[in-house]
């Protein structure tokens, strides 16, 4: 017994030992300030953050690698708190919530399956492919919300997902989990920046407007009696609200599945209704991101300039419009008759723009004034060029004028006219669509080019000019970038479709178009050298000159606000190193998506015809006297509430 005894504790202290021996060896080490952060953490491992788990973004935060504010579990006093851990300030963020894209649930479908024994909407998507009419609409088993962790989704009667936006925390475990992609983070911030895709639920009007309003939504507002909504609905996209609801060629309508029973909805009246709404009863301003330390330039105050500032605005950004006249609207404050647009109307919407919180600097002129080599030296982070083309030129009235607004860079036409007014050097680069004769070569050397290089968009079996002894031609090829010192220019990136793209010397450039090119202009602190990028395009023809870019003025004002858009996304995204838009999932004017060629179960109704007044001809009244509330609850209760296919078929109950 006593042996055994001994035995035992023999083994105990050699036990013992080994195990000494081996925390020893297999000792981790955790660095206190992630046991702190962790601890302060709530430990919901709702994976929010993008890290797997609390103690992965504890240790990420402990690093510099994520934010103290990055759990979105948590609200701003955890933020705090773990700011003060790690000694550093908390910077403000606009939260995500979800949203989900389908308008009906699966008891409106014509044809749905039952998923006997199935209650989750993943192993239903599996079964026979899981579809129904609309291979991308919501199963309705409920998945997302199960998988939601903070009690933020509910189930509603039509089975369709509803957003309990105060309990949402934005951490996508709904959307990871829903198997159709219906269901997705947003935010303010995303929908301003993000193009939309195949991907997304849109309606037939809303990929026809250049814009991309969520026409659906807000004219479902209007049929509700939600005007203040509605306006906020037409703001997530255009500023001008109360000038386009008066002067847009309405690509919209044409669209319009309503005309195949009877006539489009009268989208744009209904446009223009909420905002006469806005107008009568007081401001409604947009939401707008927390405020960054960001300050852009911006050159020009006809719409696309004022758009571009107004999403920067919005994107928590501080804009400085600079302006070469006295009065800001560009074209839309001549070009247009008062009693189609009167000017009340156009200076009601840009003081909208301005209460953002853009900053105008009147008759300052880029290139006489100022150039974009001294803004940046002036702490503005970017730089956008939003100058107008030929049709401004001839309203300021320097059409015979040699305007360098982008350094070292000319419009053709120019050169033509006034070639004794621009300074040529040793290497020109010419971007053109069309034929480059030799009387343009000879008058380049003849100004002081030793070295010209034509980039030309068409492959060179399709290239109708002919070759020039002494220039190099580079085809299928286009400029992305350009990039100089100062005011200098120095070099152009050409993109071609053969080979990776390649940068060469440049100390002018001829634009064979009627306006400069939308560029956005940072500088590079490293190498003390500023680079102007293209605004991102939503197909393959990228480069300057394709066929989205606008040869002189925009075609509609809504072309021009969709291109400011663009350019505050193009600004914002580079500032944050956000990924840009993917073109492969881009939707186009004519995408590859489910339609619908006729409407069942649909009764005509009438089209409400807009009122009109009776003018003389000195009269600078409206024309149209808009729609009365009567009037846009009828017109707003036509509408068939699209989805990507999902319209209500079986008994759709219209207001007489």
């Amino acid at each position: 017994m006593i042996e055994a005894i001994g035995l035992m504790g023999g083994l105990g202290i050699i036990i013992g030992v080994v195990l000494a021996a081996a925390s020893k060896v297999f000792y981790v080490y955790v660095d206190p300030l992630i046991l702190d952060i962790d601890d302060a953490l709530p430990g919901a491992n709702c994976g929010g953050c993008g890290l797997p788990g609390c103690l992965s973004n504890a240790e990420a935060i402990s690093k510099g690698e994520a934010a103290p504010n990055s759990c979105i579990a948590g609200d701003s006093d955890l933020a705090e708190t773990i700011a003060g851990i790690m000694g550093v300030s908390v910077e403000a963020k606009e939260p995500d919530i979800a949203l989900p894209d389908c308008t009906y649930g699966t008891d409106k479908a014509d044809l749905k399956f039952i998923y006997k024994g199935l209650n989750d909407c993943r192993a239903a998507y599996l079964i026979n492919g899981g579809m129904k009419v609309c291979n991308i609409g919501c199963l309705g088993l409920g998945s997302c919300k199960k998988a939601c962790m903070f009690g933020a989704i509910e189930m509603s009667e039509n089975g369709l997902p509803i957003i309990i936006e105060e309990n949402c925390v934005g951490c996508g475990a709904c959307e990871r989990t829903c198997p159709k992609n219906i269901i997705h983070l947003s935010s303010v911030t995303r929908r301003i920046i993000q193009e939309y895709t195949t991907e997304n639920c849109t309606t037939p009007c809303q990929r026809s407007c250049p814009a991309g309003i969520n026409i659906s939504s807000y004219i479902g507002k209007i049929a509700d009696g939600e005007y203040e909504g509605a306006i906020q609905v037409i703001k997530e996209r255009n500023p001008f609200p109360t000038v386009i609801g008066r002067i847009c060629g309405r690509p919209c309508e044409n669209s319009c599945r309503r005309q195949l029973v009877d006539e489009p909805i009268a989208i744009n009246f209904l446009k223009r209704f909420a905002s006469d709404y806005e107008k009568e009863n007081g401001r409604v301003l947009p939401f707008k991101a927390p405020a960054t330390d960001k300050m852009i330039a911006i050159v020009g105050g006809g719409v696309q300039g004022l758009s571009t500032a107004f999403f920067s605005a919005r994107l928590g950004h501080s804009p400085t419009v600079f302006e070469s006249t006295d009065k800001l609207g560009g074209l839309l404050r001549s070009a247009i008759s008062k009693n189609r647009l009167p000017l009340n109307i156009l200076d009601w919407d840009i003081d909208g723009i301005l209460e953002m919180g853009v900053d105008v600097e009147y008759q300052k002129s880029l290139g006489s004034d100022f150039t974009v080599d001294s803004l940046l030296d002036e702490d503005y982070h970017s730089v956008f060029v939003a100058s107008g083309g030929w049709d401004n030129k001839l309203l300021r009235g320097t059409s015979n004028k040699v305007e360098s607004i982008i350094p070292g860079t000319y419009l053709l036409i120019d050169f033509h006219r006034n070639r004794q007014d621009i300074i040529v050097k040793n290497d020109v680069v010419i971007t053109s669509n069309g034929q480059i004769s030799e009387d343009l070569i000879t008058a380049l050397h003849d100004s002081g080019a030793k070295n010209i290089t034509v980039v030309v968009r068409d492959k060179k079996e399709d290239y109708k000019g002919t070759e020039i002894d002494g220039v190099n031609f580079i085809y299928n090829a286009s400029i992305s970038n350009i990039k100089g010192k100062q005011n200098k220019l120095e070099n152009v990136v050409i993109k071609s479709l053969n080979s990776e793209d390649k940068e060469i010397s440049a100390s002018t450039l001829l634009i064979a178009s009627g306006r400069f090119p939308h560029l956005v202009f940072t500088r590079n602190e490293e190498e003390e050298q500023w680079t102007g990028s293209e605004v991102f395009k939503i197909s393959e023809n990228a480069g300057l000159l394709s066929k989205e870019d606008s040869l002189s003025d925009f075609s509609a004002a809504i072309k021009a606000i969709a291109e400011g858009r663009r350019g505050a996304a193009v600004i914002h995204q580079n500032m944050y190193d956000i990924e840009f838009f993917k073109n492969d999932l881009a939707l186009t004017k004519n995408p590859d998506v489910q339609d619908v060629k006729e409407l069942e179960s649909v009764h005509p109704l009438p089209r409400q015809i807009m009122p009109l007044r009776v003018v003389t001809e000195d009269s600078v009244k409206e024309i149209e006297k808009g729609f009365t509330k009567e009037m846009a609850t009828i017109e707003a209760n036509r509408c068939l509430r699209c989805g990507l296919i999902c319209y209500k078929k079986n008994k759709i109950h219209m207001k007489a």
